[in-house]
């Protein structure tokens, strides 16, 4: 068990999920706005647990590196936080993009996601900008709309918080987690132009029943073969659907908890520029990353402090 009150990084995906970057503009009035927010998080969370027994609602606000700075948080940082940078692959690009503040919010009614929404936009939107709204949703038995189940190589159990949640590596900051967030667009005519086995050699996975192809068939640039960096390196994923089908803009909302950072960048590496080099991820044919952020998930002690 945990001794410290973290936030809600390592809940299973639900129903319904809003998604929101912002990011503050110059103005004198961000850090009394940014207590309030500290505050707003605990006055959500726990308004959730008696409204919403049975609905698992819950918010979770991530900081980056930047507001980090623009607040004038306290030093050292945590051990990971920086900003991301681009990573460049010989065809693709894991963007990077801006965000100060992300909240990943969720609930299996659809309703308390969009009162917490409200709630948060009328606290920021004096002296901040959404840059990203996205509303996911769960797409049959927990897939993502290329067909095949997400989140398949995620931790369960204890291991969750294992590889969810900063230990005594960084004792200052034990008990956050990093985030890190990628707004994906796929080519859903094309990638439904491709037949049922060539998409499952893309995923390197059964498509009907979930199951993982043999070492030697596994094709070395399919996704499951690229994204996994090691039993002993693992995230926890909280992916979402959302999009437009009449515009061909359905997309992944890729969202991941860590206890270090160190871990998705490996995955994004291998995957970008692939491995060895050039060989990389060939979903990324089909899907485009359109953002990137990372941030860091204080606790709610830590959040306390923050405001005041």
């Amino acid at each position: 068990m945990l001794d410290t009150d973290s936030q809600n990084v390592l809940d299973y995906p639900n129903t319904n999920t809003i998604f929101m970057v912002w990011i503050f503009r110059e103005s004198e009035a961000i850090k009394p706005v940014f207590e309030r927010i500290c505050a707003l998080m605990s006055n959500l969370n726990n308004s959730a647990q008696v409204r919403t027994v049975t609905s698992r609602a819950s918010v979770v606000m991530g900081i980056s590196y930047s507001a980090w700075k623009k607040l004038d948080l306290p030093e050292p940082l945590p051990k990971e936080l920086t900003d991301f940078s681009p990573i460049s692959g010989q065809k693709h690009t894991a963007v990077a993009t801006p965000g100060d503040l992300h909240f990943h919010i969720r609930a299996d009614d659809k309703s308390y996601c969009i009162d917490m929404a409200a709630a948060i936009s009328e606290t920021l939107s004096g002296v901040a900008v959404c840059t990203e709204e996205v509303h996911g949703f769960r797409y049959w038995d927990g897939r993502s709309i290329l067909g095949f189940v997400d989140g398949t190589e995620n931790p369960n159990g204890k291991d969750r918080a294992f590889f969810g949640i900063i230990g005594d590596e960084d004792k200052k900051y034990k008990g956050g987690s990093y985030l890190f967030v990628q707004k994906y667009i796929h080519d859903l005519v094309a990638w439904r132009a491709l037949p049922v086995p060539e998409q499952e050699k893309v995923f390197g996975r059964s498509k009907a029943n979930d199951i993982e192809m043999p070492d030697d068939i596994k094709p070395s640039n399919s996704h499951s073969a690229l994204a996994n960096v090691g039993d002993d390196k693992k995230i926890v994923r909280d992916n979402m659907p959302f999009g437009s089908m009449s515009r061909n803009e359905m997309g992944t909302y890729f969202i991941a908890y860590a206890s270090t950072f160190s871990t998705v960048k490996a995955m994004l590496t291998r995957m970008f520029k692939g491995e060895p080099e050039g060989n990389y991820d060939r979903v990324l044919d089909f899907s485009t990353a359109r953002t990137g952020t990372l941030f860091f998930v204080p606790t709610f002690e830590m959040l306390d402090s923050f405001g005041g």
